[in-house]
């Protein structure tokens, strides 16, 4: 049985490379690229000949069996993408899912990744986050991702591709609020690369006035939790909390039970609800 190497690949700098990876390239049996005619490049930088297959979004479904067969009869496979880790926001976690399921080890290495590089640079928390990746081109599925971080207090990670990005940006600035700060990062780790600290809003106006390059990181900061709890202490306050507790206890809850389940659909504490309930 043979193994299946992730090899995160440089995201820009090719000296960002570990040399665990380059060992590792060099001694498997096949290396699967997203863009052979891209990766070639690295490997010969590297010194690296070894057989190249291609493996992406639009021959994954047909090339996963055939690797699966290969890895069962010995074969050592290296998976890498065009840059920075394999397995986050392209088709190699199919594969990873597919190799697990059919009992095959996977060793993932560690390397280059653009949502960590972009996300240590932003000066928003790294306490948690939330990764997005792309967002769906069409604007319903879009809006309904964006929609549902609305309220998210960690920081938020997005890629977005630069004639989307103006379209993003307005939609993002809708959402969370103008004000909201964000960090674009682009060309990180090559020789032009920029990180911008600045609004929702003021992105959006900068890039509707010109046509941006290259493929953005987009790193939004996430609410402010002392605002969403005093915004939710505020509904609550302003809800028929009579017709809400009344509704609980004639499904058989006692009072104190109807306050932990207003609470909990609320989004406050019991607390907030027993005072709230006693002025009454």
């Amino acid at each position: 049985m043979g193994t299946l190497y992730l090899c995160p690949t440089p995201i820009g700098h090719l000296d960002d490379i570990t040399y665990r990876t380059v060992r590792t390239l060099a001694a498997a049996d096949l290396i699967c690229a997203e863009d052979t005619r891209h990766s070639l490049r690295l490997l010969r930088h590297y010194n690296i000949e070894r057989p190249l297959l291609s493996f992406h979004e639009h021959n994954s479904v047909q090339r996963i069996p055939q690797l699966l067969e290969r890895l069962r009869g010995g074969e050592d496979i290296a998976l890498i993408t065009d840059a920075g880790t394999p397995a986050i926001s392209d088709p190699g976690e199919d594969l990873v899912r597919a190799a697990i399921d059919a009992g095959i080890r996977v060793v993932p290495l560690p390397g280059a990744a653009a949502v960590i590089t972009a996300l240590i640079a932003s000066g928003c928390s790294t306490r948690a986050f939330v990764f997005e990746g792309f967002l769906p081109t069409d604007n319903r599925n879009r809006r309904r991702i964006l929609s549902r971080n609305a309220e998210e207090v960690r920081t938020m990670i997005f890629y977005e591709a630069p004639h989307r990005l103006q379209q993003t940006l307005e939609e993002m600035a809708e959402v969370f609020g103008a004000q909201r700060q964000v960090t674009l990062c682009r060309e990180m780790t090559k020789a032009h690369e920029e990180f911008e600290y600045t609004t929702l809003g003021d992105a959006s106006a900068r890039y509707g006035e010109r046509m941006p390059r290259g493929e953005y990181v987009l790193v939004v900061a996430g609410r402010s939790e002392r605002a969403l709890t005093e915004e939710r202490y505020a509904a609550a306050r302003r809800g028929d909390l009579s017709e809400d507790m009344r509704r609980h206890m004639d499904a058989g809850l006692t009072e104190k039970e109807a306050m932990k389940a207003v609470a909990r659909e609320r989004g406050v504490s019991k607390r907030a609800i027993y005072s709230e309930w006693k002025r009454r």
